[in-house]
């Protein structure tokens, strides 16, 4: 059962990650998960495919010291996370795989060969062949007895206790058959059937070698394919700068980007990564920031602009001003935020976890129970025996244990390349019932990059106008005030100060301006009677999808302020990509219907929500869900984050606000729009694959067990079909790292 499940809540605590040695199979990660969760404010998760556990607990109950002692306790290794430990090829556990399966396989193919043709047998060939298994099954074999005996000593059992029963019974029967009944030589009759088990079986030499070989070799292609479904993380990371040209008085120096803090100033010459997060404080280039966005084409900064570590100055030079330095830095905080939602479990895994932790001792009894009632019905030991052993080798619930995280760590990590982060796997779930996606407005549908097109007045000038109205505006952070002051401060100059302002949410704002009170707004904040050219000049920005802004002051409405936001080049096919996705679009939005239904009907979105407040978005939300739908919501400013979170699925525009990312269950780093269709469709895919996985794995279970138990399956084919169980497992979701974004 997952720590969730078992373990209290803890409001308030530290997290840590360990890294785990010794597991061996699903049954294993659910003893660690079991033994930690006892531990007294201790929550934890424990992922067998990244070797990782994950803790979250109260250090006023519980210590690091106390953590690594319950693994330890279980029979298992624990310790922290070392960034570089230096591992040596004698260290690595594929360098001791091949060793022993090269080994195996040297010695178990002429066993193979003398068992399975009579005419390469000679006199005593059983003792040769005994012999010749012998450092097969005492040391090829060794790290499935060792994992067996540190489990036996915990009263519990593994995978491998399967496997070292499996082969050290086939080679221990076959030495007191030799012993005991004698091994003359070559008159003696075959032992072994391909498809089945051998009624005239006497010795199985030839099993524990083939046995040990096979599964060594489908471990090795396992620990091969799962080393490549945590490459996307570790090849993110090695994408990092790993010197700075330091700025110090005017002289440039080679340091190591580790040494780079916060303030120092570095140079970026063309085709150099950019060393770490920053802000621009000299020079004009192109950046291309593929790694962060997956968007191909290059961003223009110049003075002022952020840029992003590990991205690739393009033309100019460029002086940066160090905003974040290691751990803090945005490709950091995605390799973060992936590797948390790889160490999850989405809730379709908790099944198999459950089955896992008590398959092993089943899955004996079922052998022990094979055995007995074969010798019970009168058929000879030899048969017995090898249904029995094949029960014990084809029951292996290793597939089981990496359908999950397998499809999880490639479908995450393909999806950090592409600029998408998943923040857990159970989304994964909320993607495949979304029916409904509500898009706010301005920064998501449209580009968020309001401009002053057109002032509209009645008695006074445009230059009196944009002077008080700027003035008033620039205490506002919204998009559009920012325009207006912008505007104004570039037509008229120095704008007067403010005396007094007041921001009144959804409607707009009240400023003393040069004595004279200014309200800015919706036609609810500076009163309903209009005159009739700002009223006609109101409608026609309206139809044609501009925001208009009304102004007041002297108790009159006296200027209209046009302020157009136009729709990104992709908005038009990401709503064609999410329709195709079987999603119905909705446009959320402040503004006037009018204006929405403009915007709405140039992006091919055919159902509108105008004139919503900010505090209002999240009922919408909600209203939508009484109804039956699954919703999804996208957006990118903080008014967003109520919405975003009571969504059924939120997801996050990352070039808005780190509160509206914060609430999201997906971020979008790109900014694109599609992105979200992009996003649903991986999240879809990879959910598709873990479901796939665990059919196949319990459809393989399910089907071996009886064949295995009736005497149909051989131990050397059942330990065969064990190991590629696994290897197709993870190679049907190493085939995620091929899924292609729609945007180019």
């Amino acid at each position: 059962m997952s720590a969730q499940a078992t373990a209290p809540a803890i409001s308030d605590g530290q997290d840590v990650s360990l890294e785990l040695e010794g597991m061996t199979c699903a049954s294993c990660a659910a003893r660690i998960e079991k033994k930690l969760n006892k531990l007294d404010g201790v929550e934890a998760a424990v992922n067998f495919a990244t070797e990782r556990a994950d803790v979250h607990f109260d250090a006023s109950r519980a210590s690091v010291d106390d953590l690594i002692a319950a693994v330890e306790s279980a029979g298992y290794g624990a310790k922290l996370p070392e960034p570089d430990r230096g591992k040596t090829d004698d260290s690595d556990p594929i360098a001791d795989l091949r060793r022993r399966l090269v080994i195996a396989a040297a010695l178990a193919t002429p066993v193979m060969l003398v068992s399975m043709l009579p005419a390469l047998q000679f006199p005593y060939w059983q003792w040769a062949a005994g012999l010749l298994t012998l450092p097969v099954v005492a040391w090829c074999a060794l790290p499935f007895h060792q994992a067996a005996w540190v489990n036996l000593k915990h009263g519990s059992a593994s995978m491998d206790t399967l496997i070292s029963m499996g082969v050290l019974v086939a080679w221990i029967y076959s030495l007191i058959s030799v012993l005991f009944r004698g091994a003359g030589g070559a008159d003696m009759k075959m032992r072994f059937t391909l498809g089945t088990a051998s009624e005239h079986a006497e010795v199985y030499f030839e099993v524990a070698a083939a046995v040990t070989t096979l599964i060594l070799l489908g471990r090795y292609f396992e620990a091969r394919a799962k080393r490549r479904a945590g490459d996307a993380i570790k090849s993110l990371m090695e994408l990092g700068a790993k010197e700075a040209s330091l700025l110090e008085d005017g002289v440039e120096r080679k340091v190591p980007v580790d040494e780079l803090r916060p303030g120092d100033v570095f140079v970026v010459r063309p085709g150099e990564k950019i060393a770490t997060d920053g802000v621009v404080t000299d020079g004009v280039s192109a950046v291309d920031m593929s790694i962060i966005t997956g968007e191909s084409v290059p961003v223009d900064v110049k003075e002022g602009s952020e840029v992003v570590g590990a991205t690739i100055n393009k033309s100019g030079r460029l002086l940066v001003r160090a905003s974040k330095v290691g751990a803090d830095t945005a490709l950091s905080q995605i390799a973060r935020m992936v590797t948390d939602a790889q160490a999850g479990k989405a809730p379709v895994q908790r099944l198999a976890d459950r089955i896992s932790g008590v398959f092993v001792p089943i899955v004996i009894a079922l052998s022990v129970g094979t055995l007995g009632f074969w010798l019970g019905t009168g058929s000879s030991p030899g048969f017995a025996f090898t249904a029995a052993v094949a029960v014990l080798i084809i029951a292996c619930p290793c597939a089981l244990g990496l359908a999950t995280p397998t499809a999880l760590m490639v479908g995450t990590g393909r999806g950090a390349r592409m600029g998408i982060l998943i923040k857990g796997p159970e989304i994964l779930e909320s993607t495949r019932k979304v029916d409904t996606i509500v898009l706010d407005k301005t920064g998501t549908v449209t580009t968020g990059a309001m401009s002053l097109e057109r002032v509209v007045t009645d008695g006074v000038s445009e230059d009196d106008a944009l002077r008080l109205v700027g003035a008033a505006e620039d205490g506002s952070e919204h998009p559009i005030a920012r325009a207006i002051a912008d505007a104004a401060r570039e037509r008229v100059g120095v704008l007067p100060g403010v005396d007094a302002f007041e921001n009144r949410e959804g409607l707009g704002i009240r400023a003393e301006v040069d004595g004279r009170e200014v309200l800015v707004g919706r036609r609810a904040m500076v009163g309903e009677k209009i005159p009739q050219a700002l009223d006609e000049a109101l409608a026609e920005a309206e139809l044609a999808g501009k925001t208009p802004v009304l102004a007041a002051w002297d108790g009159k409405v006296r200027s209209i302020f046009v302020v157009a936001d136009s729709p990104k080049p992709s908005s038009e096919s990401a709503i064609s990509a999410l329709k195709g996705l079987g999603l119905e679009p909705i446009l959320l939005t402040g503004d006037n219907r009018r204006t929405a239904e403009a915007v709405a009907s140039q992006v091919g979105i055919d159902r509108v929500k105008a004139e919503v407040m900010p505090d209002e978005k999240a009922a919408v939300i909600g209203e939508l869900q009484s109804e039956g739908r699954v919703v999804a919501m996208v957006g990118d400013g903080v008014n967003d984050a109520p919405a975003l979170a009571s969504a059924d699925l939120g997801l996050a525009i990352g070039t808005g606000t780190d509160v509206a990312i914060e609430a999201s269950d997906l971020t979008l780093v790109s900014g694109d729009l599609r992105a979200a269709a992009d996003a649903i469709r991986l999240s879809r895919r990879t959910l598709a694959t873990i479901k796939g996985n665990l059919f196949w794995a319990f459809a393989y279970n399910v089907a071996a067990i009886p064949l295995a138990m009736t005497g149909y399956l051989s131990p050397i084919i059942a330990s065969l079909a064990m190991g590629f169980s696994s290897v197709f497992v993870v190679s049907n979701s190493l085939r995620l790292r091929r899924f292609q974004p729609s945007r180019k």
